[in-house]
């Protein structure tokens, strides 16, 4: 779809007269905003990209922010690819996404030549001749932003979006030109990508993450950066309190998403950063963002469901949080299949309950453990397991059983290591803690002591046949 008249996001990011202290950076490199234009960020010119649909292939993001810089408005089409594509999804992704070119630095997924495709080297270097012209003063197209569902068992959707969906106002008070921001998310996931843009179109800058990097390591950059606001998910945030190596990052906004957070989580990092405010928000790779609370206490204002007129507005219907905004996706791009009901609003699959003034997040709908005909949804366990003082993290799963048809067990990382002998005593008193608050068939039957909880590519805790969860 053409629009002449909508700038690109070169354009908005240099929107300001602050560009000289601006940066992106990474663990290899850093590129200075107002420098921008004297790099030769792809080896073809602007006009060899216009109309074309592109992927993006590189194992680093800064490549790919610079790339993703460079062809908003002038590709037809950009897919974001996360490092992490399974190699055999990728013939599947070039063909749902219609894909004519590849963008790359030689890594990633695609960092080869497809035969077929075109292959555009992203080459990130300084022009040798005169500073290169910004691409087009107009977008000539109003690009398509394509991500990929996560946590899928299959291979991932591609979800439609595009920049006004992907930026649409929130009013929620964190633009500041001031802003370091940072996340342990990758940019080419949803809940990256929207603190990239808020870094780029906020005036602020931008500490990425890199895939393999040492948790120490990361936060040692962002401290070096001062970084100022940063988010993740809870198991990302439970890895760096566990680390120890958050020494000298003094952020001013910690976000949590992308799982839910229990009080326990959101305890531990206002204890670790008291200067801090400590929020959680929810989004969904289809719905876009829907809240950001801020008060300290796990769940959501129930004065947030059924209003009308909000920036994004929100209902329970079946027990599943559903919303309607602005920043919804289009579609999911291969079946052309619509993610919204009739009256505009998603279903997240995200089951909620009402406790007193305020929802809680208590489990996906597809992650249900059946215990004899009753439901468990593992995240309301792990809450309360991770309200013990005795556990770090923990992870809830169902076991099958001949009587029952499943049973729940638990595997739980300790604060404090214990022997065999140890845990029976530290396991006794968790236990007695989840009897304490749950029906007799949610509490574990078993708990297992590990030394460590798988986490996944987009940083949330691995779980057997895992659905998609939210961003």
């Amino acid at each position: 779809m053409l629009r002449p008249d909508r700038r690109p996001l070169w354009h908005l990011t240099a929107h300001d007269d602050a560009m000289a202290k601006r940066f992106l950076s990474d663990a290899d490199g850093r590129v200075d905003l107002n420098r921008l234009a004297d790099l030769r960020i792809l080896d073809a010119p602007d006009d060899a990209m216009l109309g074309r649909s592109v992927l993006i292939s590189s194992t680093r993001q800064l490549p790919a922010v610079l790339a993703l810089l460079r062809l908003d408005g002038i590709a037809r089409r950009v897919l974001l690819c996360p490092p992490d594509l399974a190699s055999e999804h990728l013939a599947g992704i070039l063909a749902d996404g219609e894909v004519d070119t590849i963008v790359s630095d030689g890594t990633g997924p695609a960092g080869a030549p497809v035969s077929g495709l075109a292959f555009v080297r992203c080459v990130a270097e300084p022009a040798s001749a005169a500073p290169l012209a910004a691409p087009l003063g107009a977008a000539a197209f109003d690009t398509e932003w394509l991500l990929l569902t996560s946590g899928t068992t299959g291979r991932p959707k591609l979800v439609v979006h595009s920049l006004a969906s992907l930026t649409g106002p929130l009013n929620d008070g964190l633009t500041t030109a001031a802003a370091v921001w940072s996340t342990f998310y990758d940019v080419r996931r949803y809940g990256g990508l929207q603190i990239l843009l808020r870094a780029l179109l906020g005036g602020g800058c931008m500490v990425l993450s890199q895939s393999g990097e040492a948790v120490g390591d990361f936060l040692a950059r962002a401290a070096a950066a001062r970084v100022t606001h940063m988010s993740g998910t809870p198991s990302h945030w439970r890895g760096a309190l566990m680390s120890g190596a958050r020494t000298g990052l003094m952020p001013a906004y910690v976000r949590l998403s992308g799982e839910v957070a229990d009080q326990a989580i959101l305890d531990n990092l206002a204890a670790a950063f008291p200067l801090a405010q400590v929020a959680h928000a929810f989004a969904s790779t289809e719905a876009g963002v829907a809240f950001d609370v801020r008060d300290g206490l796990a769940g959501f204002p129930a004065t947030l469901i059924g209003g009308s007129g909000a920036a994004a507005e929100l209902r329970v219907k079946d027990g599943s949080l559903r919303i309607r905004s602005g920043r919804t996706a289009s579609r999911y791009l291969a079946d052309g299949a619509a993610l919204a009901d009739a009256d505009g609003f998603v279903d997240t699959g995200d089951m909620v309950e009402r406790r007193g003034d305020r929802y809680h997040f208590i489990g996906r709908r597809e992650g249900i453990i059946n215990v004899g005909g009753q439901k468990v949804h593992p995240e309301e366990v792990e809450a309360v397991l991770n309200r013990h003082p005795a556990v770090r993290m923990a992870r809830v799963r169902g076991r099958r059983s001949p009587i029952m048809g499943a049973i729940v067990v638990a595997d739980v990382v300790l604060n404090d290591p214990a022997s065999p002998d140890g845990f029976q005593a530290v396991s006794a008193s968790i236990l007695e803690a989840c009897r304490a608050t749950l029906p007799a068939h949610k509490v574990p039957t078993m708990l297992r002591q590990v030394p460590s909880l798988e986490i996944s590519s987009s940083g949330k805790l691995a779980r057997p046949a895992a659905g998609r969860r939210h961003a």
